[in-house]
């Protein structure tokens, strides 16, 4: 018969496997092995990283692809070190779950100059009550259910991460079992704003003969892209996303045309978009990367924006009005268009997408960024899954067509150097029937490295392209000094060091077809490492450099 009491540890860890955790990342520290011991024993498998930085990252990327993430380590020392990774979560609306292994709960009453500590034992608390959704220290077993259940209820409504300091004498204390957990429904729209918002859209767009559709972010964080692709099949309506939103739908959907970014767009995306006499933008963040710059040259008159809790329709705010609720409303109101009275030029079919091209080797040739995310534009596979780190991997892959299935992860807002790393570690862990496929660079790998070996460790095998451009390009794009500059490794020789894997030196065409021929029979992490010209990168890069050098006031 079941035991009706279980300890707290062992509470936390079945709501969290019962939302979809299957994984905690973490370092260990005193202050959590009492957790850390109840981790073993559950079903929830432990996965140690080199740091704490690269547990949260870990956690993020597993969250991107399973709908929820989590990481654990020691208080102070331990969860300081890793509060950048949950901010660009917070920043990116991905939900993590930080669990904290803190001193007893004596010594957070008479503070004890106890190590890892700052004298005021709530300072880390406070710090991450900045950058979570819900915060709490649970000091009983008596509050501690209903303050998880509260918690991580915040974590999957706000789609934010949350964070949960647990005591080292709270661990074992004992509490009830938990009965079902109650996943979070979507708020309620205000009925009569509802309405309102859905009669103003619906005259706009039936008005409207050339209509555009904006699909970004926020749709895939609350999960809502099969309530966008119902919509899209009852109107015909032609769609773009922004980059945080890439792959919110597959890209050889009849009605994609491309990514919108403002003036960094290709010519038909950009006059398509801002020549349309209605703009219906669902789900985006107006981000400088987003918008390329901030140039997107769109008509407030023109213009159907809704977002997780409000939508706004020319000057018109409606609060309280859920995007899903405004979807499923526009979807039922809407009659379906004659494709060919759109304009809709697909993005998979002759609109100069790299797939669209055809490529051949010419072997003794240096490779180049072009050329190189040429010939990976007919590498990827379909249901693959694609990371791109900040620089010229995310704006070169931002632009390539992915294939059927294959889902994008960048940190196209936050911009972390290092991002990668850690969220190819947390997303092949999450995925593990998935190809996972990274664009790293030289500067943000030597960031964070060390957790290669923690894939190694656990027997993932994506394929990582290191693109050895001889330092911090993005940075050079805005203004090249001398600080942009690193030291040199032999990157692809960090496999050996770490315990396995195939690692590849690239620097000619020829060479890349040999290296991707043996990457599509090993059966262990590959890791390509791909020299081009410090300079090399796509126009779209260039085009961000001279917006962020004139935003900072460079030379």
């Amino acid at each position: 018969m079941m035991n009706s009491e279980i300890t707290v540890a062992e509470y936390l860890l079945i709501r969290l496997k019962e939302i979809g955790v299957d994984h905690l990342f973490g370092v260990p520290g005193d202050f959590v092995l009492g957790f850390f011991n109840q981790v073993l024993k559950s079903d929830i498998k432990y996965v140690g990283t080199c740091n704490e930085l690269n547990a949260a990252y870990a956690a993020d990327g597993y969250a991107r692809i399973r709908g929820i993430g989590a990481f654990s380590s020691t208080f102070g020392v331990g969860e300081l070190s890793a509060i950048n990774g949950i901010a660009g979560a917070f920043a990116e609306r991905v939900p993590v779950v930080v669990i904290t292994g803190s001193p007893a709960t004596i010594n957070f009453r008479t503070r004890p100059l106890l190590h890892h500590t700052l004298g005021d034992y709530q300072i880390p608390l406070k710090m991450y009550e900045k950058i979570t959704a819900a915060s709490t220290q649970l000091i009983s077993a008596e509050t501690a259910p209903a303050e998880i259940d509260r918690v991580l209820s915040t974590c999957l409504s706000h789609q934010q991460p949350v964070y949960i300091s647990l005591p080292a004498d709270v661990v074992m204390m004992k509490c009830n079992r938990p009965n079902a957990f109650h996943f979070p429904l979507h708020p309620q729209s205000n009925p009569d704003a509802l309405a309102e918002a859905i009669k103003e859209a619906v005259k706009m767009l039936n008005k409207a003969e050339k209509p555009i559709v904006i699909g970004d972010v926020e749709l895939i964080r609350f999960k809502l892209q099969n309530d966008f692709a119902g919509f899209l099949d009852k109107t015909g309506f032609p769609y773009v996303t922004m980059m945080l939103g890439k792959t919110l739908l597959s890209e050889h959907h009849p009605q994609f045309i491309g990514l919108y970014e403002g003036d960094r767009s290709r010519d038909y995306v950009r006059n398509r978009v801002e020549s349309a006499d209605c703009i219906l933008q669902l789900g985006a963040l107006m981000t400088d990367f987003n918008t390329g710059g901030f140039t997107t040259n769109l008509d407030d008159s023109q213009m159907i924006s809704g977002n997780i809790g409000f939508v706004k329709i020319k000057h018109h705010y409606y609060e309280n009005v859920h995007l899903h609720d405004f979807i499923i409303g526009l979807t039922e109101k809407l009659l379906r268009r004659d494709p060919a009275t759109l304009d809709i030029q697909c993005a998979h079919d002759g609109c100069v997408h790299r797939h669209s091209e055809p490529y051949q080797p010419d072997a003794p040739k240096p490779l180049t960024i072009k050329r190189f995310f040429d010939r990976m534009s007919h590498f990827i596979e379909d249901n693959s899954i694609v990371i791109a780190e900040t620089g010229v991997s995310l704006f070169s892959a931002a632009e390539m067509l992915m294939p059927e299935g294959a889902t994008f992860i960048g940190q196209t807002f936050y911009g972390s150097i290092g991002y990668t790393v850690g969220a190819t570690l947390g997303a092949s862990m999450a995925a593990q029937d998935r190809k996972v496929v990274l664009f790293v660079g030289d500067g943000s790998f030597q960031v964070t490295c060390q957790d290669l070996s923690t894939m190694i460790r656990n027997n993932l095998k994506p394929i990582i392209f290191l693109i050895n451009n001889d330092g911090y390009t993005i940075e050079r794009v805005i203004v090249d000094r001398p600080y942009n500059d690193i030291q040199p490794w032999h990157y692809h020789k960090l496999v050996d060091i770490f315990g396995g894997g195939l690692g590849i030196d690239v620097r000619t065409e020829g060479e890349l077809e040999d290296a991707l021929a043996k990457a599509a029979t090993a059966d262990d992490l590959v890791f390509i490492e791909i020299h081009t010209g410090r300079m090399d990168c796509p126009e779209s890069l260039r085009s961000a450099g001279r917006s962020m050098a004139k935003t900072n006031q460079l030379d």
